[in-house]
C-alpha cells in the first residue's frame, strides 16, 4: 500500500513557519502499521495543490493534505480537491451549526465568509474538529482514500488521533503491517552504537530486521523495524539484545523525554530537585517543569549568570571565584549545594559554562561546562566541552546534566 502526504503553505516554503506534520504524521502511521512513501510540501496556491492531489491520487491508496481547509483567501484546498474529484460543495448543517455557536459562546462577530468551512464536497464523511472550526474530510478515491486535514497542529493531531485512525482501521487497513521500536541514547556516538550492537544482531537481520540510526546532539536513536509474520518477536529479541550492549546509555524509548523520565522517577520515590543555572539560562528549568506533574517535585530553579548572584543567592565563596573562576568544578559544586541547601532538596543540579561565541581561553575553551549533581550521598561534577553554537550547546548541556541525575535516580 502506497502512502503519500502533502502539505500545504506558502509560510513553510519560505521558512517563518517550521513543518512538523512530516515528522509527526509518518510516526503515527508508523504506528498504525503504515510506511510513508513520499511526501511534498506545496504553495497556496490552488493549481499547485490540485496539481499534487492528482498526482498522488493516481498513484497512492492513501493521501493525506494537510492545510487550505479555513475561511481567507488562501484557503483552497477544500475546493479545488472538489474540483479535481468533479464533486458539488454542500453546506453541511451539523458543522455549521457548530461553527455558529462557536462564535457566539465566545461573544465574536460571525463573518459570512467563515461559514464557508461548512461546505463540504459532496459525499465526503467530515471529521469533527472540537478545537477549532474547520473539520477535516475523507474522501474516496478510485485507489483507496483522500484525507484532509487542518493546518494548525493543535487541531490536526487529535483529529487525526480520534478520527483518522479509527477510519483508516476500518476503511484501509495496513496490508502488512510493520512493528517498530526505537530505542533512545545518550552520550555515544552513532558509529559506536553500530559498532556494539550489528554483529550481534545478525541473526536477526538476516530474518529481515531494519535498523536504522538518528543522530543529533549528544544523542542517537536506534530503530528496529521489521514486518510479517513473527515481527513481534523478532523485535522483542532485538531489542533485548540491543540493551544489554549498550546498557544504562539507553535512557528512554519511543518518544519518551529525559524530563518525563526524571519527573516519574522522582514522583514515583517521593523525593525532590532544585536546580542553580548559569551557562544554560534557564532552559533546564524550562525542560523539567513543561512534564505535567512536575510541581509535586520540583522546587525551584536559579538563573544565576553574575557572580554576585551566585554568592547571595546560592552560597558560592567569593574566594572559590577569586581563585577558580565562574566557570569551575569547585563554583558548579557549591551552586549545587547552595541550591540543594536553600530548598531541603533531595538533589539539585547546577551548571556553568562557557556558551560562546566569545569568552573561552587556552585553559578553559569555547564550551567548557561543568555540570554538578548534588545529593544525599554527596556532590559530583563532571566537566565537557561542546565547541558548537550557543543553542546546541545549551541543549546538550541540559540533557547531560538530566542524564546524570538519571544515572543517579534510575539505579
Amino acid at each position: 500500500m502506497r502512502v503519500e502526504l502533502i502539505n500545504t503553505g506558502s509560510e513553510l516554503l519560505l521558512g517563518s513557519v517550521l513543518n512538523t506534520h512530516h515528522h509527526w504524521l509518518a510516526q503515527q502511521l508508523t504506528h498504525l502499521g503504515y510506511t510513508l512513501a513520499h511526501q511534498q510540501t506545496v504553495p497556496d496556491t490552488g493549481e499547485a495543490i490540485q496539481a499534487a492531489a492528482a498526482e498522488a491520487i493516481a498513484r497512492a491508496e492513501l493521501v493525506i493534505i494537510t492545510g487550505g481547509l479555513g475561511p481567507t483567501g488562501d484557503d483552497l484546498t477544500r475546493q479545488r480537491i472538489a474540483e479535481l474529484l468533479d464533486l458539488p460543495l454542500e453546506e453541511h448543517a451539523e458543522t455549521r451549526d457548530r461553527i455558529t455557536a462557536h462564535f457566539k459562546n465566545r461573544n465574536r462577530p460571525l463573518h459570512k465568509t467563515i461559514l464557508v468551512q461548512a461546505q463540504v464536497p459532496a459525499g465526503a464523511t467530515v471529521l469533527r474538529n472540537d478545537h477549532g472550526t474547520a473539520p477535516g474530510l475523507a474522501l474516496p478515491t478510485p485507489r483507496g482514500w483522500l484525507i484532509l486535514l487542518p493546518g494548525p497542529p493543535r487541531e490536526l493531531r487529535p483529529m487525526f488521533t480520534q478520527a483518522v485512525a479509527p477510519l483508516l482501521a476500518e476503511k484501509l487497513p495496513p496490508e502488512n503491517p510493520i512493528t517498530t521500536r526505537t530505542l533512545k541514547t545518550i552520550g555515544i556516538g552513532e558509529t559506536t552504537v553500530e559498532q556494539r550492537i550489528t554483529p550481534a544482531l545478525t541473526e536477526w537481520i538476516a530474518a529481515g530486521l531494519e535498523i536504522g540510526y538518528c543522530a543529533r546532539a549528544g544523542e542517537v536513536d536506534v530503530r528496529l523495524t521489521a514486518s510479517g509474520e513473527g515481527a513481534a518477536e523478532c523485535i522483542a529479541q532485538a531489542e533485548a539484545i540491543v540493551r544489554e550492549k549498550l546498557g544504562p546509555q539507553i535512557y528512554g524509548v519511543e518518544d519518551e523525554q529525559l524530563e518525563e523520565i526524571l519527573i516519574r522517577k522522582l514522583t514515583a520515590s517521593g523525593q525532590t530537585l532544585a536546580v542553580a543555572e548559569s551557562c544554560t539560562g534557564g532552559l533546564l528549568a524550562h525542560r523539567l517543569t513543561n512534564v505535567p506533574g512536575a510541581s509535586a517535585v520540583f522546587l525551584a530553579g536559579h538563573c544565576m549568570y553574575s557572580n554576585a548572584a551566585k554568592q547571595n543567592t546560592l552560597g558560592v565563596q567569593p574566594e572559590t571565584l577569586a581563585e577558580h573562576g565562574a566557570v569551575s568544578e569547585a563554583v558548579a559544586r557549591q551552586m549545587a549545594e547552595g541550591a540543594r541547601a536553600k530548598h531541603s532538596a533531595d538533589y539539585a543540579l547546577a551548571t556553568t559554562g562557557i556558551a560562546g561565541p566569545d569568552g573561552g581561553t587556552p585553559e578553559k575553551p569555547l564550551g567548557t561546562v561543568f555540570i554538578a549533581c548534588a545529593t544525599p550521598e554527596g556532590t559530583e561534577v563532571a566537566s565537557a566541552c561542546f565547541a558548537t553554537d550557543r543553542e546546541t550547546f545549551k541543549q546538550m548541556v541540559v540533557q547531560q546534566a538530566m542524564n546524570h541525575l538519571r544515572l543517579k535516580i534510575c539505579k
